[in-house]
């Protein structure tokens, strides 16, 4: 098999997961609080890269390099996955996930919107054209939430957007970091799972742990925080076309919409695919400041 065979193979494989965790988070929250299920999931997460990195032959050498790095490390843990995960599944425990799962999307229009501040760019037509389709579709989105639970959830819609803000302001951070991604999750992890197992033993919020319980959540650590990412990078390094590559990440959504449907029963509303449809233009546009953001 070509590499770039190789490359389509990682990218469609962390697509279709990806596409899976809206109706994972749903179905996790049944049986979690917010803190149990990111405490769960984190730790699902921590294992996963362990596991990746001995099997690399890096684990000796990441868990060195932490001495060095805990400080970045305790920072950006401290973001991804502690307080944004807490704001995303706050937000999707509020919001049917047709709205959550879209609106959460638009985060690669604001990178955009935060490089301005932070790296100092300047936001050109596209950009701002990008801003106002992005934000049109959210607006749109919210409505259609309102047609299956009867009212709008402002407040959630708010955790949604404000998720949007904290993964673009993870990444505009970890642009500073030296240390190879698989290992710089690994030291966030394994800084912030601890503390969140503190956080539940303090709330005394004790886990469900009947079976569908367990296997939700660690669905959830690892296809959402862990092992997906790996093969998104994968993807990345063996591909001569990243852009091609960057392109499947639009088939996410879509599919995650009728999984929603199948699997959580939620009626699908044709303003939530028409507002998805403003989103991705908006994305597209936002990308092309993106992709020059992070290299």
């Amino acid at each position: 098999m070509t590499n770039e065979r190789k490359a389509l193979l990682f990218a469609l494989t962390a697509v279709l997961l990806w596409s899976t965790v809206a109706t994972a988070f749903k179905v996790a929250l049944q049986y979690h609080s917010v803190l149990s299920l990111l405490t769960g999931a984190s730790l699902t997460s921590l294992i996963t890269f362990s596991v990746v990195l001995l099997a690399k032959g890096r684990f000796r050498q990441s868990i060195r390099a932490l001495p060095g790095n805990w400080r970045n490390a305790l920072l950006l843990g401290a973001v991804n996955p502690v307080i944004y995960y807490l704001v995303l599944f706050a937000a999707y425990d509020r919001l049917p996930a047709q709205v959550a799962q879209p609106v959460n999307y638009t985060w690669a229009i604001t990178l955009a919107l935060l490089s301005v501040p932070i790296l100092k760019h300047r936001l050109n037509r596209f950009d701002l054209i990008g801003l106002l389709l992005g934000y049109a579709g959210v607006t749109v989105i919210s409505l259609a939430g309102k047609n299956v639970t009867g009212e709008l959830d402002f407040f959630g819609l708010f955790l949604a957007l404000l998720s949007t803000f904290l993964w673009a302001g993870f990444w505009l951070l970890n642009t500073r970091n030296a240390l190879d991604p698989l290992t710089s999750l690994f030291h966030n992890f394994l800084i912030a799972t601890p503390i969140l197992i503190f956080a539940l033993i303090w709330t005394d919020a004790a886990p469900a742990l009947s079976w569908p319980a367990v296997t939700s959540v660690a669905y959830v650590g690892l296809f959402e925080m862990g092992i997906t990412f790996i093969f998104w990078q994968q993807a990345l390094r063996l591909t001569n076309n990243a852009a091609r590559i960057g392109t499947l990440i639009f088939l996410s959504p879509f599919i995650s919409l009728f999984l929603i449907s199948l699997v959580l029963k939620e009626p699908l509303q044709l303003q939530t695919f028409f507002g998805l449809g403003l989103i991705i233009a908006g994305v597209w546009l936002s990308q092309r400041r993106s992709a020059s953001t992070l290299d």
